[in-house]
Parts: structure tokens; sequence; C-alpha cells
């Protein structure tokens, strides 16, 4: 088999292709040819060597792929050789053959091909659990996508869009009318430094009911401000910490410094909410993954979504994968190839 290893902390160019003997399941797991593999802003962060859930460096990373069963071990259930899934793996997912317990893998629809399979799992997942689970979202509720470009943004746009939401994303201006075209309904500059204030303008300073927020900084406390009574803001990346392509402790120092502090009598007194959610620290919650992982099955079932592929590399471009991230080329999806 062939994988991405991140062989030291570092800029793209530390992603290496390797092989190695294909592996053999262990008890409880199948092995899964790879149609397509997703690529994340995590695997960029753990890349840099500031991802604290990331395994020890040098390791293969990748969270979702989606391909063909070719082998299973003894306590499978509901899954045979030939197929079709797509799966979460905690780590790994950066390769052309892996092997991944069977509670994490999901049937793939027949009409449903393998990009769009291996774009689900880790960005249409964060979003549901973000906004359906803990944001509690309602037809009318107003909400505020940063990355509204990106993987996790798209994926939030369109479960917007499903429930009936209004919702304010941060861009940049080349991505506006695609955004626009896809649901959104106002666009703002991701640059802007006033964005709080545009947001105030165009909610004649009622401010929203929900805030997607995954940069940190000075950004957590300027969302919280956003909210309206009742409103929620959930804290869900760090890419404040990563405006490089290599890792400086010098922004992380600066990321730091602007931690937020919220005390409970704060909160009671504001009628607000802070939340923080990490898919990595639900992964022992195969239930409830499960449950999300069904529902967004279904609206793909339905039609009522399908997820943007932007571009796609072969495995031996990882680098330049990351690349186009980092320089945020991307608009939706990310995906490596077989070669």
């Amino acid at each position: 088999m062939k994988q991405v290893w991140i062989t030291k902390p570092g800029n793209p160019d530390v992603l290496h292709l390797q092989e190695a003997p294909d592996p053999i399941p262990r008890t409880g797991e199948v092995r899964l040819r790879v149609e397509a593999s997703g690529v994340n802003f995590a695997d960029i962060l753990g890349r840099m060597g500031i991802y604290p859930d990331a395994p020890d460096i040098p390791y293969v990373p990748g969270y979702e792929v989606a391909g063909t069963v070719d082998l299973i071990s003894q306590g499978v259930t509901g899954i045979k050789e030939g197929d079709k899934v797509l799966a979460l793996t905690h780590f790994g997912g950066y390769s052309d053959v892996v092997c991944v317990p069977y509670r994490y893998v999901f049937p793939r629809l027949d009409w449903m091909n393998a990009q769009d399979a291996a774009a689900l799992p880790l960005n249409y997942l964060t979003a549901y659990f973000m906004l359906v689970t803990m944001g509690s979202l309602r037809p009318g509720c107003r909400v505020l996508i940063h990355g509204a470009g990106g993987g996790v943004g798209l994926a939030a746009l369109d479960i917007c869009r499903i429930l009936g939401a209004e919702t304010y994303g941060t861009a940049s201006p080349a991505k506006h009318p695609f955004l626009l075209e896809r649901g959104l309904t106002h666009a703002l500059d991701y640059a802007s430094p006033d964005y709080e204030h545009a947001i105030m303008d165009l909610t004649q300073g009622s401010g929203v009911h929900l805030v997607l927020e995954p940069q940190g900084g000075p950004h957590w406390r300027k969302n919280y401000r956003l909210l309206s009574p009742t409103g929620r803001v959930v804290y869900f990346g760090i890419s404040y910490a990563a405006a490089g392509k290599r890792r400086s402790w010098g922004q992380l120092l600066n990321f730091l410094r602007h931690l937020p502090y919220f005390t409970p009598i704060k909160l009671i007194n504001e009628n607000k909410g802070v939340m923080g959610f990490n898919l990595i620290h639900l992964w022992d919650e195969i239930e409830l993954l499960r449950q999300g992982m069904a529902q967004i099955i279904d609206w793909y079932d339905a039609a009522l979504f399908r997820p943007h592929i932007d571009r796609t590399f072969r495995l031996h471009e990882a680098a330049a994968a990351h690349h186009f991230i980092q320089e945020r080329q991307n608009t939706g999806k990310v995906l490596l190839l077989p070669a």
C-alpha cells in the first residue's frame, strides 16, 4: 500500500509518500481499498505540530475515506466484501488501503460516488453537531458561519438552508458569488476587521443567534459580542494560531494572549451560551456518531444537498493539497485520490 506520512513538523513539504505491506484487519475491523480521502484543516495543524490530539510524529494523517471493502475480520457484522462504503478513520486516512473498526463504516447509497462519500464524514458531522445537537438550530435563526467557503463552512451552509436559517458568512470576496448562489443570505469579507459592525448593522443591532467560530485569538471575544440574548457561540478551531505554514511560537503566544474568560455570572447576566466542539473527542460516542451520519445520509438521499468538491489531488500531491488550503484557494472540499 501507499501512505502519506508527516515526517516532522513543518511546512507542507514534510509530507512524504511511502510504501508498506498491506495491513491485515484485526478483530472487529474491515479493510478498505480507498478511492478518495478527505483533507481537513486538522491535518494541517497536525503537520505543523500544533494539534494536541495528533499522534507522535511521524504518523499518517487523515480522518475520512471512501472505498470498497476487500477483507473482513472476525466480529464484523452487517458488512461484506465488495461493499461500497465511507468511513471515519482515527488518523491513517492518507492511504490507498486502510483498516477501520466496522462500527465507523457506513454503507454508500447506490447513487453516491466515492468523492461525495469522502467529503461527508468530518465536515458534515462537525457542522451537524454544532448546529443541530448543540446549537438547537431552528427555522429563522440567524447564524454566522466563519470560513463559509471551506469544507465545514459549506456543510454548515447546506444544513442551515435545509433547516431554514438566515445565514451570514465570512469568506474571500472572490467566493461570494458562489456562496450566494449556494444559499448564503449575507456575504462578508473575512479580512475586514469591521465584520462585527457590518453584522450589527444588518441585524439592526440585534446580533445573531448562533456563531460557528473556527479562528480563535481576538475573534473569540468579538463573536461573543455578536450574540443576541439567548445566543450561542460554538468554538471549534484555532486557525488564528496557524497564520503561516510553519509553527510559530510567537503566533502561538499571541493566540494564547487573547484567550477569553467567561464566568458563570457573566453568562447568567447576559443570557448567552459558550460551547466548544471537537469531533475527535466524540470518537468513543459511536452511537451518537452513527445517528448523526444517518441523518446526513438521509438528507443526501433526499437530494437536499450535494457536497461541493473543489479539487482533487493524487496521494503523492498531498503537499500541494495542503498549500492549496492554507493559501485559501479552496471553495469546499479538497480530496486525495490513489495514484
